[in-house]
C-alpha cells in the first residue's frame, strides 16, 4: 500500500522528487524487466527521472520511462517508493546547518509493456530484458535491487480499477436547485482536467458514474480525450450507499471482476460519503490494508485485485502537483 501525493517540491525544498518504473512483459511463467544503460555512469538501473516543475510525479514516472526506454506502457500499481542523499545542486543554495546535500525521493509503479521500441538516445544507450530474479543482480545500486524484490513479490495477473473522488463543485449550502445537478466551480475543472493525464497513465478501458452532474463533469474530459462513455453507476451515490451500503459492495466487487476477466481498467467517480466507507469494508472484507488518506475531492484510489480479492490500495491525493 502507499500514498503518493504531488511533486511536493514547493512544499519541502529540501527534497527532491523523481518518478520511475518497472517496465516489464510477460515471458512464460513470470516476467522481464527492462534494464537501461546510461553511458554518462556507466551503469544499470530502472528507468527514472527528475519530476519537472508543475508535474505530477506519478505523471513523471511515465514520461521517464517513454522517453528513456521508448516504450509504451500501462501502470498497474505504486512498487515502492526509495529515498536518499545526492549532492546539492548550485540552485538550491546552502541549506541551514551547511548541508551540501539534499533528500532525493523516488516513487516507482509497476508498468506492462504495452508498445514501442527502444531506440539509443542521449542519456540511454542500450536497454536490455532480463527474467526478474536476474534483473535483481544486474542492476547497479542497492535501492534499485530493491525495488526489483519488491516488484517480484507482487503477483503479476493483478488488475487496476481505479476509484475517483469527484471533483471541486462549490459548497452545496450556497447552490439553488436540485443538490444532484450542482456542477463543478473553476477549481474542479481544473481538476478534471488535470485527470485526464494522471488517469491516463493507467490506460482507462471503461467509465462510470454515480449520477450526478459534479461526478459526471469530473470525467467528462476523459471521456473526451478517450471516447468513452460514462455509464451511470446509482449504487455509488451517497443517498443510495446511505440507504444500503450492500449493493455498493457487490457493484464494485462485479466491476473488479469483470476488469480482470476483460484485462481493461476500470475507472470509476463517487462522492466523500460512499468512498470511505466502501475502501474500508473491501480492505476488511479481503485482508488488505489501506494507507491513511484524507479523501480530497478529485483523489484517486488505485485498487489491485486477484481473483476477485482486493490485493493493494495506493492513495493520490491530488491530480495537481503540490502547491497548486
Amino acid at each position: 500500500m502507499s500514498k503518493v501525493a504531488g511533486n511536493g517540491s514547493r512544499d519541502n525544498p529540501e527534497v527532491v522528487y523523481a518518478a520511475g518504473a518497472v517496465l516489464w512483459r510477460p515471458a512464460g511463467d513470470g516476467a522481464e524487466i527492462a534494464l537501461v544503460h546510461r553511458p554518462r555512469y556507466d551503469d544499470w538501473t530502472l528507468p527514472k527521472g527528475h519530476v519537472e516543475p508543475g508535474e505530477h510525479v506519478v505523471v513523471a514516472g511515465m514520461r521517464e520511462l517513454e522517453e528513456e526506454t521508448g516504450f509504451t506502457a500501462r501502470f498497474v500499481r505504486h512498487v515502492r517508493r526509495v529515498s536518499y542523499d545526492v549532492p546539492r545542486r548550485p540552485r538550491h543554495g546552502t541549506a541551514r546547518g551547511g548541508s551540501d546535500t539534499v533528500r532525493k525521493r523516488v516513487h516507482y509503479w509497476s508498468a506492462i509493456a504495452t508498445g514501442g521500441g527502444f531506440t539509443p538516445n542521449d542519456e540511454v544507450d542500450e536497454l536490455r530484458w532480463l527474467p526478474a530474479r536476474e534483473a535483481a543482480k544486474a542492476v547497479s545500486y542497492p535501492l534499485d535491487r530493491r525495488v526489483v524484490r519488491t516488484f517480484v513479490g507482487q503477483p503479476l495477473d493483478a488488475t487496476t480499477t481505479v476509484i475517483v473522488r469527484h471533483a471541486k463543485a462549490g459548497r452545496s449550502q450556497g447552490y439553488r436547485g436540485d443538490d444532484r445537478a450542482r456542477p463543478l466551480d473553476r477549481t474542479g475543472r481544473a481538476q478534471a482536467e488535470a485527470l485526464v493525464e494522471l488517469l491516463g497513465v493507467f490506460a482507462p478501458g471503461s467509465l462510470g458514474s454515480a449520477p450526478l452532474v459534479r461526478c459526471r463533469e469530473t470525467l467528462a474530459p476523459l471521456s473526451e480525450e478517450t471516447s468513452l462513455a460514462i455509464a451511470d453507476e446509482p449504487t455509488l451515490s451517497e443517498r443510495a450507499y446511505a440507504d444500503d451500503p450492500r449493493p455498493a459492495h457487490r457493484r464494485i466487487r462485479r466491476i473488479a471482476r469483470d476488469a480482470e476477466e476483460s484485462g481493461h481498467t476500470p475507472v470509476v467517480c463517487s462522492q466523500g460519503g460512499v468512498i470511505p466507507g466502501l475502501t474500508a469494508w473491501w480492505a476488511r472484507e479481503d485482508g488488505a490494508a489501506l494507507p491513511p488518506a484524507r479523501n480530497r475531492k478529485a483523489s484517486v484510489w488505485v485498487m489491485t485485485t486477484r481473483k476477485g480479492r482486493l490485493l493493494t490500495a495506493d492513495h493520490i491525493d491530488t491530480p495537481l502537483p503540490l502547491g497548486r
